[in-house]
């Protein structure tokens, strides 16, 4: 699926994840498995691409980035993901989370509020070849209600608390992972809904650009 690669950077890829994921405690085979597999520097603007597996985020425009390796592999690890999920991410940026969840779930329908960048992940997703995926631009906040219940949300921003419409859009048994909280302190939730009861756990602190509603050109 993945596309023929200069060999540095896949030596970078698997020593990223030995050092920086599977040494501090990622378990999660499939997950760690996704992240040796996808290209992460092809996700980066060309002046980036030599920092692509340092333990950072990188700047991608329109005032976004690409998230730091390790938080990724934490969020992906807490939901849990099966090969038969449904899964809705809010916040394409890059396409590189997207590319990581297409490797482990069945679908994946990913929310971008800014048009040029899903117009970029759109090119490039499909570029690498995966076909399980759907770009579409829009109000993160209010998820994407025409394909819901989702068995699994993703949001890569964040809320000052968790949207609604996100919770209502989770399956029986879904599990959602959201930043909440503002610039200088944020920290993952992981919310499981099981009928009407929602749980939620506090998970590590983190940062993440903020969740604006609203699609831009």
């Amino acid at each position: 699926m993945i596309r023929v690669e200069p060999t540095q950077y896949s030596a970078l890829r698997q020593q990223m994840v030995a050092s920086q994921l599977r040494s501090r405690g990622v378990r999660d085979e499939r997950v760690l498995s996704a992240m040796a597999r996808v290209p992460r520097q092809e996700f980066a603007p060309e002046r980036f691409r030599d920092q692509a597996y340092e333990d950072h985020p990188l700047p991608i425009g329109e005032q976004q980035t690409i998230s730091q390796p390790y938080i990724v592999a934490l969020m992906l690890e807490a939901l849990r993901i099966s090969p038969t999920d449904r899964v809705l991410e809010i916040g394409t940026g890059s396409g590189y989370v997207t590319a990581l969840l297409a490797e482990l779930a069945l679908e994946i329908i990913s929310v971008e509020r800014h048009v040029s960048l899903a117009e970029q992940a759109r090119a490039l997703i499909a570029e690498l070849g995966y076909s399980n995926v759907r770009i579409e631009t829009g109000d993160g906040s209010r998820g994407f209600r025409e394909a819901a219940p989702y068995d699994v949300i993703l949001v890569s921003a964040a809320a000052e608390k968790v949207p609604p419409a996100l919770v209502e859009q989770l399956a029986d048994s879904g599990r959602m992972i959201i930043p909440i909280g503002h610039d200088d302190a944020q920290q993952l939730q992981l919310i499981e809904k099981h009928g009407r009861e929602v749980r939620i756990v506090a998970r590590e602190m983190c940062r993440f650009v903020p969740l604006v509603p609203g699609p831009v050109s």
